[in-house]
């Protein structure tokens, strides 16, 4: 199930600075909402329903990982630090920004703060227009109608004038103009997370570990010292066999691929966890395999102190893992960062998430992707 929803949101303004107004609300929708994906063009129209200057309207095309419900607070809380203030009084009013949810998905919301779609889009040409610019294939889930047929049947004659076209705040988008992103973390630091969040929001294509299949992890946790070579060599021998076989599914000149891991992890856990003897054959067959494998574009760690993984660990609830002791993580960080100096022909990143919720609080995803995006840039 994704993780990330498609929401159209409708921006207007008709006091003071309006250009200024909508231009630092699609900036923080972007900040604490969703990736703005899409900007409609800037659009004057005259006031509806009551007598007052003229409005500027645009749409954004948002990707949020939000309810409906999360949305509606935190547009409330845009619009009052934006400087909007709400009279009592029933009615139409002027105001410095006003922020609608359009649509959600295909959802259909019913409350008594929220009603999505928004009941009136279709009789709005402000609405409508911005939202055509968008190039969303929506269709209404009550009245069963895509945006084009909305506008063409919607009796609202009002002016809708473009005034200029306005930037998206994703400059973020040189991303998905590499070809391969490794995520890669010690367990529990979200690298799964990051790495789906990727895949939706900039259309990649996502491999993810198949860390459940392996028959030997429970018995590994519970005797490492009699498990820890079959365990390792399986992993060896999923991985490569995965990598291969979904790399090759790519062409790795045209698509974009986010992986949640590198084959590289294999050699850091068995370094941790096998003997000397049996980590010396072991490499021997992994430097084999790894000349085979393609590089990534970007290798990123997500670093993330003990404390934070034992917690996120125990809060993803998987059995087999609870027993893991912190030392077990320290070694395993240990071998990533050792593993890091050495790598002098991969592009590394190394993001401290200790203090980030990248899921909870949108500002941190943003900020991981402008890490991202700069490294690219820099490379």
């Amino acid at each position: 199930m994704s993780m990330q929803k498609k929401v159209v949101l409708s921006l207007g303004s008709n006091q003071g600075n309006r250009l200024e107004h909508i231009s630092n609300c699609i900036q923080q929708i972007h900040q604490r909402i969703g990736l703005v994906l899409r900007v409609s063009k800037l659009y004057e129209t005259p006031a509806w329903g009551f007598e007052s200057d003229a409005f500027y309207n645009c749409a954004v095309l948002v990707h949020t990982a939000f309810t409906p419900e999360q949305i509606l607070r935190k547009i409330s809380s845009i619009e009052k630090e934006l400087g909007r203030t709400r009279k009592k009084t029933l009615g139409y009013e002027a105001r410095l920004i006003d922020v609608d949810i359009v649509s959600y998905e295909n959802q259909i919301v019913n409350t008594e703060h929220l009603h999505i779609p928004h009941p009136h889009m279709q009789d709005r040409r402000f609405v409508l227009q911005p939202m055509a610019d968008l190039k969303l294939d929506w269709e209404h889930p009550v009245l069963h109608k895509k945006v084009a047929q909305l506008l063409q049947d919607c009796t609202d004659e009002s002016p809708c004038e473009v005034v200029s076209e306005l930037t998206s705040p994703m400059q973020l988008g040189h991303i998905n103009t590499v070809n391969y992103i490794a995520i890669e973390g010690n367990i529990g630091a979200g690298k799964t997370t990051l790495a789906t969040k990727l895949s939706e929001d900039f259309n990649a294509k996502l491999v993810l570990e198949r860390f459940a299949d392996n028959p030997f992890l429970p018995k590994f946790y519970k005797d490492q010292n009699r498990y820890a070579f079959p365990l390792e060599m399986s992993f060896l021998a999923d991985r490569y066999q995965q990598l291969a076989d979904d790399l090759s599914q790519f062409d790795l000149f045209a698509d974009f691929v986010v992986a949640d891991y590198h084959i590289f992890k294999s050699l850091i856990f068995a370094k941790v966890t096998l003997q000397e003897d049996e980590f010396r054959l072991y490499k021997t067959l992994f430097d084999i395999i790894y000349k085979e494998m393609p590089k990534p574009d970007l290798y990123v760690y997500l670093y993330q102190n003990t404390d934070r993984l034992l917690k996120n660990i125990k809060k993803r609830g998987r059995s087999y893992e609870q027993e893991i002791p912190a030392e077990y993580l320290d070694k395993i960080n240990k071998g990533y960062l050792d593993f890091i100096k050495t790598q002098l022909n991969l592009n590394v990143l190394i993001i401290d998430v200790s203090d980030y919720d990248f899921v909870k609080r949108q500002e941190d995803y943003v900020s991981i992707l402008e890490q991202i995006h700069s490294k690219l840039n820099t490379k």
